[in-house]
């Protein structure tokens, strides 16, 4: 898998991309992360690749010209060309696993300032936004898309690793503990020091489902619940209407 991130701030992507699991994806090979300067590819002078917005306006609005420069630039046949904007599709995780899969090279630009000239969008495949709020830039997006992604690319990190994890199935994760045993009178559950491998799935299990129903209950679709499933989260309902 290999990743272009067209940015203004190359140094804020090189920092993250040089620490922990993504630092050693690279180093296995299992991707390649460019990061191509927007400023390199402008016509106007001074590096310009910003100007005031026609028709009057507070802000700075990213030019056409230079993004397309890049896209056109780094673009093959393989690759998926990705605006960050806070007007984009909601990104998640099954965006992260299609992408993973399917992907071959993923082109990322940060959008910034007040916006970008809308023709650029005749040269994206997507738009991508990460939460309903606006940021100062689009590198953190950048990093969230290809951090999200670049875990899922097998041999990165463990397979066993993604079986359980939030957002699986639509359930959340199940809750984990370590050392100590007791801290300050709370105690981890004691199936989990059983060593009764069955029970302990139960376990983690019911807690995905206790998880999720009490943080985040949207994600819950009752038609692909068990009907022991219904029962936990029934018993649950009650017992916290009491």
């Amino acid at each position: 898998m290999k990743f272009t991130i067209i940015t203004l701030f190359p140094n804020l992507i090189k920092s993250y991309i040089s620490e922990s699991i993504i630092k050693r994806a690279i180093e296995k090979n299992k991707v390649d992360i460019e990061i191509v300067d927007l400023r390199n590819y402008t016509n106007y002078s001074h590096n310009q690749v910003d100007d005031y917005q026609f028709g009057g306006g507070k802000g700075m609005v990213l030019m056409v010209e230079p993004i397309v420069n890049a896209i056109e630039k780094y673009k093959t046949n393989e690759s998926l060309v990705i605006l960050t904007s806070p007007q984009g599709k909601t990104w998640n995780q099954k965006l992260s696993k299609n992408y993973a899969n399917n992907c071959k090279h993923i082109i990322i630009i940060c959008g910034h300032y007040e916006g970008f000239d809308e023709r650029v969008l005749d040269y994206v495949d997507l738009e991508v936004s990460i939460g309903d709020y606006v940021l100062t830039g689009g590198e953190l997006a950048s990093l969230v898309l290809v951090d999200s992604i670049t875990r899922l690319i097998d041999g990165v990190i463990q397979n066993e690793s993604h079986l359980n994890e939030s957002f699986e199935n639509n359930l959340l994760d199940y809750s984990v503990y370590t050392k100590p045993v007791d801290f300050r009178g709370k105690v981890v559950p004691e199936v989990l020091l059983s060593g009764h491998h069955a029970n302990i799935e139960k376990f983690r299990h019911e807690s995905r489902l206790k998880n999720t129903y009490l943080k985040r209950p949207d994600l819950l679709n009752e038609q692909e619940l068990s009907k022991t499933d219904k029962e936990f989260l029934n018993n649950l309902k009650n017992r916290k209407e009491e």
